[in-house]
């Protein structure tokens, strides 16, 4: 029932989807485990489900809020701008964990690792094959959504569309690549403390790249559906924001663990 209200906070209506997304969100987890140990994937695949079809239909509660409501107010906006600062602040600390590790284990390394980095028998990566042509492909997709946001404030709708759509295909293309390194990778996560910060930095980027990419899609899809106008377009921002934060944490990755750490 909408009601009149003289204030422009948003008072968010009941909602069932933080229920099911936490529901969905301990079936993923446990479902890992049993595919872990069992080699059973039934109970896995029931988790994304559920967590899919959570985003989706929150997701659409909150493009229909902003879009067709008229509930993401200025003051509204101006918080939602601080809480994708802050959660973007929270992930620079996230990564700069594994950069801690990373260099703690590599300026000094200790015995266990022969006082050797990278460590024997670890053959690392060269930064001049698949690593450069990825940071070129990230540093392109930055300049895409760059692009993409200018077309946007000048109400360019076919430009926008056109730019979001290369930065789109240029992180799925980054995300293959990504993959097909990994299937030629000469050492695991097993292999030393080389293995574990390698792939748990690099893992855990690739993994913030399929969000952005999913990030970018829904905003590419509404802005298809006329939801973003050039005055009111907070959600293309965000991800924008969070795009260039994935390109940046990538160029410290190229820079320490792909080039740095061979030389």
């Amino acid at each position: 029932m909408m009601m009149n209200q003289n204030h422009p906070f948003h008072l968010v209506n009941f909602s069932p989807w933080p229920l099911t997304g936490s529901l969905g969100v301990l079936t993923l987890v446990t479902g890992m485990v049993k595919w872990f140990h069992n080699f059973n994937m039934n109970l896995l695949l029931i988790g994304y489900l559920i967590v899919i079809l959570t985003m989706y239909q929150w997701w659409r509660d909150i493009c229909r809020e902003s879009t067709y409501q008229g509930n993401h107010t200025l003051l509204v906006s101006k918080g939602l701008r601080w809480g994708m600062i802050l959660f973007i602040t929270s992930e620079v600390f996230f990564f700069l964990s594994f950069f801690w590790a990373f260099f703690h284990s590599s300026l000094s390394p200790n015995i266990e690792i022969g006082f050797n980095w990278p460590p024997m028998n670890i053959i690392p990566f060269n930064p001049f094959q698949i690593p450069l042509l990825n940071t070129i492909i990230l540093i392109s997709s930055g300049i895409t959504v760059t692009w993409a946001h200018h077309s946007l404030m000048e109400n360019n709708h076919t430009q926008m569309i056109q730019s979001l759509f290369i930065t789109i295909m240029l992180g799925f293309y980054f995300s293959l690549l990504q993959l097909f390194e990994y299937i030629e990778a000469p050492f695991t996560i097993a292999d030393s403390i080389y293995g574990s910060t390698f792939f748990m930095a690099t893992g855990f980027h690739g993994l913030h790249v399929i969000i952005g990419t999913l990030f970018l899609l829904i905003c590419l899809m509404r802005q298809i559906n006329n939801h973003f106008s050039m005055n009111h377009h907070f959600g293309f921002e965000a991800a924008a924001w969070y795009w260039h934060f994935v390109d940046v944490v990538w160029l410290f990755l190229y820079i320490s663990i792909y080039w740095w750490s061979i030389n």
